[in-house]
């Protein structure tokens, strides 16, 4: 095998389920968060399975960071792969502490002897899990059960982490305090990990790559931001349409409470708590939170007015144009989308490739707080 392969993970899996036909090709980096996107039964937890060499459609291939796992000639059993896999439901073992669960799945031998592996204690800190580890399944919250199978998985020393879905059948708030040990854990590990959700709200907080699925294909493949700001694909025309940006801090003013964060382009003022400088802060816009001008405003309670370049236009229904612009002076920083009415489109006289001022009403930080 060439090492063209070398920090991908390429899968083509087609084949037939009943009437349910899958055609899913994708080519992501080995690292950071791919995350699976799509409406229910468009074949997001068909494709984890084919990973996972749960289900063998012959023709389809896969090849992990340069390992072929499938191929015309090879098909590596379940077993065979260095995959950890999370399902919805923990499914821990009623009859083993949440200790002898954790070091269930943990290899014997050769795969602990060697220098790479993911510390037990680490783990435990990572998910919180130290107050827990006398305590039996039966006596743990689903939250809890949950962080427990987490660790159980990475504890077998994966190379790829697969998780289907592992916070749907939590309710909301028990939700909302798992999502921290998840994020820091992902942010962590260096450890790809494909990751299925319906929640855009997760996937905006956790992914670095995105796969959009519907009805058995792939209809786009590559980093969150791009395919979020695309007018071609569904995410940018939908009401709830946003941008995703990872944005380092520079600084923080206490007098004013505000976080100076910036990304490729531009330069943001955020309300928030004080935060590290040079810390990654994950930030989202909403495309409805975006208003243009012809020039900048001189007095306005709006704290981030930014140069752009109007990239594309799209309309959206008969009444609304969407936006793409480029940030900075001249465009060239990353995308982001503004919903605006084509009444304001024509009033301002606006056009491709014209210079503008973004006034972004709105940032809302989604990373999470420290945990543990």
């Amino acid at each position: 095998m060439s090492n063209a392969a070398a920090g991908r993970i390429d899968a083509t899996f087609r084949g037939s389920f009943g009437t349910f036909v899958l055609d899913a090709a994708f080519s992501v980096p080995a690292s950071g968060v791919t995350a699976i996107f799509g409406p229910s039964g468009c074949g997001k937890t068909t494709v984890v399975r084919c990973l996972a060499g749960l289900q063998h459609l012959a023709g389809s291939s896969c090849v992990v960071d340069g390992e072929v796992w499938q191929d015309a000639s090879t098909f590596r059993l379940p077993h065979q792969r260095p995959i950890g896999y999370v399902f919805q439901e923990a499914s821990l073992f009623p009859h083993l502490s949440v200790r002898r669960n954790l070091a269930y799945g943990a290899p014997r031998g050769g795969a602990a002897a060697s220098g790479d592996i993911i510390p037990f204690d680490e783990v435990v800190a990572l998910l919180g899990l130290a107050p827990l580890l006398d305590r039996w399944p039966q006596n743990l919250s689903g939250g809890e059960r949950q962080r427990v199978a987490i660790g159980r998985a990475l504890l077998s020393q994966p190379k790829l982490l697969l998780m289907d879905e592992p916070l749907s059948a939590l309710d909301q708030l028990t939700k909302a305090e798992i999502l921290p040990f998840l994020e820091r854990l992902l942010e962590r590990l260096s450890l790809p990990a494909i990751y299925i959700s319906h929640d855009a709200a997760e996937i905006e907080r956790l992914a670095d790559q995105l796969i959009l699925m519907r009805d058995g294909k792939v209809i786009a493949a590559g980093p969150l931001h791009v395919l979020q700001s695309d007018p071609t694909l569904p995410l940018a025309r939908g009401r709830e349409a946003a941008v995703s940006f990872d944005a380092i801090t520079e600084a923080y003013d206490p007098a004013y409470g505000l976080l100076t964060l910036r990304i490729d382009g531009c330069r943001l003022l955020v309300p928030a708590p004080p935060v590290a400088i040079g810390k990654r802060q994950r930030l989202r816009i909403a495309a409805s939170d975006v208003s243009l001008a012809r020039s900048p405003p001189q007095q306005s309670s709006i704290l981030n007015a930014i140069p752009a370049r109007i990239v594309s236009r799209s309309d959206i229904g008969r009444n609304e144009v969407l936006v793409v612009l480029g940030l900075g002076a001249a465009g060239s920083g990353t995308q982001m989308l503004a919903r605006i009415t084509r009444r304001s489109w024509d009033q301002l006289a606006l056009s491709e490739g014209l210079d503008i001022i973004a006034q972004v009403k709105g940032v809302s930080l989604v990373s999470g707080p420290d945990v543990g």
